[in-house]
């Protein structure tokens, strides 16, 4: 892929040579909190950006996703009764797979865009060309928002007694942002009710901070392979790219590169499971990548399409649980209900999204499993990507407000009102 064989192992070197961006005891916590999952104990929400962007950056866009991605984990946590292992698609979301080496451009063909690590997405020929200086680019990237995100969560902005404080202009003037409010109401009470009680809520850093882990897909092995360390303390090999990396459904092969990366390193990892993997193939998979069977180390995440997710997700349940292999099971009901309007957009509709989360629900009762956790893809930005939800947005409207860089993201709007059916599916 990269024409410049002489600068990329320059780059290499400049990479193997710079900090971690997260650290292997990070990591192991992470496991641990996903282990919770596995044993039904706990929910995850994967969330965040398609593809991050190295022109649409700033501290306020990075605020927002986070508020978006907070908000969904109080409803999931307090409609529910479950903690919300909450893991942010940012700080290395910077690749996408691609279906065709080519794409349509207007008039011309140019070489696919596949995420500003390797090119951009200009349309034109000398834009296109896969550029290695873009891996130390998406470095430093990741650098500034990861240094963000830790203030975020960590300073003061995540305490629950600033709950109304996320709740967005767009999100307050509907209705998903007063049952929110509502949340808030009650939180604001309980936190009162204790505080009279005698209660030191000053103490309790649950809180007033929450922990908030990274993930991405392993995709550019030359950036993965070059922030792997070995950690001082246990000698493991760890991906410091992120605290957990997840392999897609194109690059899943058992004796590929991927696969292969992932089971030398010992991050918790994920791997996307579309409709034509067979039970099979997805025990083979769990043998690959956790062979020791290790609680929290991995995750399923099915991406089966809401036409199919009834027929496809109990066998591999079943298949799963009978080989006792103890995997998270997280439902991506995105990528599978993605096509393309009219007007030359992708896009989702909000109602297969929700129809693929409760087939992935109902399938999980049926065979007796947890249903683990949801991966979406989201921003904290008023945009119209995704057809559908509370504000009905028709396939006309989709050019009003699309800036995604690949794939349709949830609003703030849908996404609150997601959260909100997953608990009440939770709940059922």
């Amino acid at each position: 892929m990269w024409p410049d064989e002489a600068e990329l192992k320059r780059v290499h070197a400049q990479l193997t040579g710079l900090p971690p961006l997260v650290f292997a005891g990070e990591a192991r916590h992470l496991t641990a909190a996903l282990s919770e999952a596995a044993d039904g104990r706990a929910f995850v929400l994967q969330a965040g950006d398609c593809a991050e962007s190295f022109t649409e950056f700033s501290a306020d866009a990075i605020r927002d996703k986070l508020k978006v991605i907070l908000q969904m984990a109080v409803v999931l946590t307090y409609g529910a009764g479950v903690p919300v292992v909450k893991l942010g698609r940012i700080a290395g979301q910077f690749a996408k797979p691609r279906s065709s080496d080519t794409e349509q451009v207007g008039d011309q063909v140019l070489d696919s865009f596949r995420g500003h690590m390797v090119n951009d997405d200009l349309p034109d020929r000398d834009s296109r060309v896969p550029d290695p200086t873009r891996l130390v680019a998406a470095y430093h990237q990741s650098v500034s928002t990861l240094n963000l995100l830790r203030a975020f969560t960590k300073g003061g902005f995540a305490d629950l007694s600033q709950i109304h404080a996320w709740n967005q202009e767009f999100v307050a003037s509907s209705t998903e942002g007063q049952r929110f409010e509502d949340i808030a109401e009650g939180i604001d009470s309980a936190l009162r009710f204790m505080a009279a009680c005698g209660i030191n809520l000053t103490a309790e850093d649950t809180l007033h901070q929450v922990d908030f882990w990274t993930i991405h897909e392993a995709l550019i092995l030359e950036y993965e392979e070059a922030l792997t360390r070995r950690d001082s303390l246990t000698d493991q090999w760890y991906d410091c790219s992120a605290h957990m990396l997840w392999v897609g459904e194109r690059t899943r092969q058992l004796d590929g590169a991927h696969c292969e990366f992932l089971a030398g390193i010992h991050n918790p990892v994920g791997c996307k499971v579309g409709p034509t993997a067979s039970p099979d193939d997805v025990i083979a998979l769990c043998e690959r990548l956790n062979p020791q069977r290790a609680e929290g180390r991995l995750t399923l995440i099915t991406r089966l399409g809401v036409d199919a997710v009834d027929t496809s997700l109990p066998p591999l349940l079943r298949a799963v649980r009978d080989e006792g292999h103890p995997v998270v099971w997280v439902c991506d009901p995105m990528h599978g209900n993605t096509f393309t309007a009219e007007g030359g957009q992708k896009t989702r509709r909000f109602d297969d999204i929700i129809g693929e989360l409760k087939g992935f629900f109902r399938a999980h009762r049926e065979v007796g499993t947890w249903p683990g956790g949801v991966h979406v893809e989201l921003t904290g930005d008023d945009v119209t990507e995704c057809l559908g939800g509370v504000e009905d947005i028709l396939e006309s409207q989709l050019h009003q407000r699309y800036t995604t860089t690949c794939d349709p993201r949830l609003n703030g709007r849908q996404s609150l009102d997601l959260a909100f059916g997953i608990a009440e599916l939770l709940r059922g």
